[in-house]
């Protein structure tokens, strides 16, 4: 399969390009990149203009900002079928203030957010599905930043399974949560300023009190109410 072929089908089988019909996707297929990025390789620094969207076709990307005192802190790990670069949509052309980092080899659509704008602009459920992604982004990260703050280090952890539960988490026939993970322990202790023995140590302690049980592919939630 060719590589622009593999963009369109992407195009096509992608929930956000769902709202849009067949001839605008053909435009958006048109006036966009495919990108194989290696893994640890940069996508983008701080203070480069945002002119530009990512999609995920395969592959993880970290985004994340240096604090003063030069730590890391990260403020999301993204995987196949999700956005970043927003800020090119909402601030166009003004600097990012955060690292893109593909952390496994990783194959990613470009697009200019002029192009975005103006699908917004002309297909309205497409705009409002732009709008909810960036709203819960930002949800997400502020929530995180307020848990850094006020929470204990296994209450970061709690509240992050929690959260992944509530979004990403499927129920089963019994009525319990699966989530499948994209994301190593240690991931869970970056994301949580914490550590990756933290995330194993407060699993443990979930999966004694049957409250959950998992494996390095799946963590299955018994009863959210009990963290």
């Amino acid at each position: 399969m060719s590589l622009e072929k593999t963009k369109l089908w992407y195009f096509e089988n992608f929930n956000l390009m769902k709202a849009l019909p067949q001839e605008e996707l053909i435009k958006l297929n048109t006036n966009s990149k495919m990108r194989e990025i290696r893994k640890k390789k940069i996508i983008y620094f701080p203070e480069e203009s945002s002119n530009s969207v990512y999609l995920i076709k395969i592959g993880k990307v970290k985004i994340s900002r240096i604090s003063k005192d030069g730590r890391e802190i990260i403020m999301a790990i993204l995987g196949p079928g999700e956005i970043f670069g927003e800020s090119s949509i909402t601030d166009p052309g003004s600097q990012r203030d955060e690292f893109a980092e593909a952390t496994e080899d990783t194959l990613l659509c470009l697009m200019f957010s002029e192009i975005i704008h103006d699908l917004m602009k002309t297909n309205p459920n497409f705009g409002i599905k732009i709008t909810k992604i960036i709203g819960l982004r930002f949800k997400r990260i502020q929530s995180r930043f307020v848990s850094l703050i006020f929470k204990s280090s296994d209450e970061r952890v709690k509240n992050f399974i929690k959260e992944l539960a509530s979004e990403e988490g499927h129920r089963t026939a019994d009525g319990e949560i699966e989530i499948k993970l994209k994301l190593t322990h240690d991931d869970i202790g970056k994301l949580t300023a914490t550590s990756r023995q933290m995330v194993t140590t407060v699993l443990n302690d979930l999966e004694k009190k049957n409250l959950v049980s998992y494996d390095r592919k799946k963590i299955l939630v018994k009863n959210v109410n009990g963290f």
